[in-house]
Parts: C-alpha cells; structure tokens; sequence
C-alpha cells in the first residue's frame, strides 16, 4: 500500500507539471508539492479549507489526500460552496460530499468561521483555495477568519500556496478602516500583488487579526497553533500564470481574471457587468446607454440565474481579446476610464450608484464615488492613492516569499 502511495503521489506530481504553465519555467504551485506537507498530515485528523480550484494536476486535493491515506473530517467551503458551482453571493449550506462522504460546512453565509465544535476531532488544519489577487474577492477574508479560527482554538495550520495571476503590480485605492466589510477586511490596495500564502503571513506580522486572537498569539497561550506556508515553485512576481481552473463561475477564464480589479466596480452600479455572458467583467452596459455601443443580453445561466437586467438588451463596452491583448489594455494598472465614461455617458446620473453604497465597500472608501460624480480627472484620482498605496507597498516587502516584479 505504501508503494502505491508513493506512486500515486509521483504521477500527481508529474500531472501538476503538465498543467500548470507559467513564464519560461513550470510553476508548481504548494499542493504539488506533496512531499512538503504529507508528513505533517500522517496519522493526523485533518480539517481543509477548499474549493473546485484545490486540484493537484486534474485531481481535487481531497480526493488526492484521501488515496494516499490522510484522514479528513471535515471541508470548509468558501463563497461558491466547495464545488465552486454556486452564484456569487448566494447561501451555501452544509451537507455531506458525495464524492467523497466527508462533512461539508460553509463558512460563507451565516456562519464565516469554523466553531470549537467543527474542530472538536481535529489535529491540524489546511488552506488551499486559488486567489485572484483583488481585494474584493472574498477568499482573503475567508482566509483571514480561518486562520483566526487556527488561532482561537489553537491548531496548527498549513497553507498550500498558490501563485496569484495579478500578482505582477499593485494599484487602486488602500481600504479606509470604516468601510470595512467581508469584501475588504484590511487596509490594503484593489490589488496588493501578494499570494495567498504572504498575504497570510502579512495578516500575522501586522496583526490584524481580531482581537481574542492577536491577544492569545501575543500571549503566547496557544502553544500548537504555528502557520506553516508551503510555497509554490518556480513562481516570482513577474509571472504571468494561467489558472487551469476557473476560480468562480463568473470568471471562467484569464482575460475576465485579468479585467476583473478594473471592471468589478460595476457590481456597485446599475449597470451590468456581463454576468449571463459568456463575457463576465468584459462586457458592461445598460439599455439607456447610446445604442452605438457594443450590444449585449445577459441570460440565466449556471452561475448567473438571475444576473442584473436579465433579458434586457444592453448598450455598452466590450474589453475582451487575447490575454496580451488584455494585459496590454490594463497595463499594470486599475483602469478607471471605464467606469467615468460610463457615468459621462448614463442619463440618470442621480440613479447610476446602487442606493445601498456598495460601491463605496468595493472602492473601500467614499471618496472614488464623489470624484467620479465632480468629473475629477483620472490622473488626480490616481495622485489621490499615492501616499497609502505607497506606505502599502513597504508592509507588502517585509513579506514576499518570491522575486519581485
């Protein structure tokens, strides 16, 4: 049996290095890497924090983990539930896998963290979820009450890192604390070009974790809690990795990752952002926006039942192309002119703004909303960021396991 365990582990290594493709070298990313991590998992009760993006070549890790022997009692799932099938936003609840008989507890809805219960029959904890490298994304706040759970009921804890597809520059708006909310829980910058495993140790070093957690770390009373990062391979931060699994419905692949920090302000408008498109976060618009503009239907459809102005014929942008064509359109920056010509252009400008200032979560502060409402040029905005953005950018050095960009 310990034989094929072995050999099973080899040939996952080996799919990992055919999948996973990024710049000149293979990137392995931590989970590949099973020789890092397996031996602090045998003969342990393990609990794992995963999603559809927990692969280790085409293989979930729980899957993987359970062949070669490790005992998993429980998954905690993120936002889109642990088979990434769900609408953003929507209330996953907890049931049992069938693929693999293992409890499964949701940890976004009414419950955001694990209790004492959920961890009652558990040795060790493990992280492996793929970011996509913006604030907004809610995997990052998973991350950080996970790791608060990890503390408060001292276990340790293993994160398997990932690289970060727009973790090649740092940009936008540094979160003001009094717009904190579960889609911006630090203050730190839309995009802050860390990967999961340095935004982690960040999370530590700064303490920001909450309070009955840094006060028992700081106390030293929780003697089995240690946050273990195993790294990814052959990945620095001018790295340009293709994801080989989509992160969440509504971003199926590169160019939607790519656009997603710039165009995820229309989430906070009543303008759709291209949910119900094949073109999520690359297509924008609204019916009253002039008619020569780029044309676009959302429709139901998995991941988007019931995506903003369903059936209504759009008026808008259409960013899409290649992934370098893209990724010389953003140009290592959050590109504002979309959402300013989008209000130049809407002819309700009292009603662009959805009334419930979730824009002003998304930007992290109320600030962005009043310069786009005054016309202030983009270049004033930008100069607006500057000073944070650039206090950010020295926390996020202390912290970088991989060559900058």
């Amino acid at each position: 049996m310990k034989k094929k365990s072995l050999l099973f582990a080899s040939l996952l290594l080996l799919l990992a290095t055919a999948f996973c493709q990024g710049g000149s070298q293979t990137v392995l990313p931590g989970a590949a890497q099973t020789r890092l991590y397996l031996p602090a998992l045998k003969g342990k009760r393990v609990a794992i924090f995963a999603n559809q993006t927990s692969v280790v070549g085409n293989t979930n890790l729980v899957d993987t983990l359970q062949r070669l022997g490790i005992t998993i009692k429980v998954i905690f799932g993120p936002e889109h539930g642990f088979r990434g099938t769900a609408d953003a936003g929507e209330k996953v609840g907890n049931y049992t896998d069938a693929g693999t008989g293992i409890p499964v507890v949701s940890l976004y809805g009414s419950k955001r963290k694990p209790s004492a219960a959920d961890l009652k029959e558990v040795d060790i904890m493990l992280f492996d979820i793929q970011d996509v490298g913006t604030r907004f994304y809610t995997y990052i706040s998973s991350l950080q009450e996970y790791m608060e759970s990890a503390v408060e009921n001292n276990k340790p804890l293993i994160i398997l890192d990932r690289p970060n597809p727009n973790g090649f520059y740092v940009d936008g708006p540094v979160l003001d604390p009094a717009f904190k909310s579960f889609v911006g829980m630090q203050p730190v910058p839309i995009v802050y070009g860390m990967t999961i495993g340095e935004y982690a140790k960040m999370l530590l070093g700064e303490e920001w974790l909450s309070d009955p957690a840094r006060e028992l770390y700081h106390q030293e009373r929780v003697p089995q809690f240690k946050l273990t990062v195993i790294p990814c391979a052959n990945y620095t931060h001018s790295s340009k990795y293709v994801l080989p699994v989509k992160p969440s419905p509504n971003l199926p692949d590169i160019q939607s990752i790519y656009w997603y920090a710039s165009t995820c302000f229309f989430e906070g408008t009543v303008l759709s952002e291209g949910r119900g498109t094949d073109k999520p976060f690359q297509l924008f618009g609204h019916p009253t926006l002039p008619n020569n503009l780029a044309a676009f239907t959302p429709r139901s459809k998995p991941g988007a039942t019931a995506p903003k102005l369903k059936d209504q014929l759009c008026y808008g942008w259409d960013v899409s192309g290649t992934p370098q064509e893209v990724l010389k359109q953003i140009d290592n920056k959050i590109q504002l002119k979309w959402i300013i010509n989008a209000y130049k252009l809407f002819p309700q400008k009292d009603s662009f703004f959805l009334k419930n200032n979730f824009f002003n979560k998304l930007a992290g502060n109320d600030v962005l909303m009043q310069q786009i409402k005054k016309g202030v040029p983009e270049t004033d905005i930008r100069k607006s960021w500057e000073p944070a953005l650039n206090n950010f950018k020295k926390i996020r050095k202390k912290y970088l396991l991989y060559k900058d960009f």
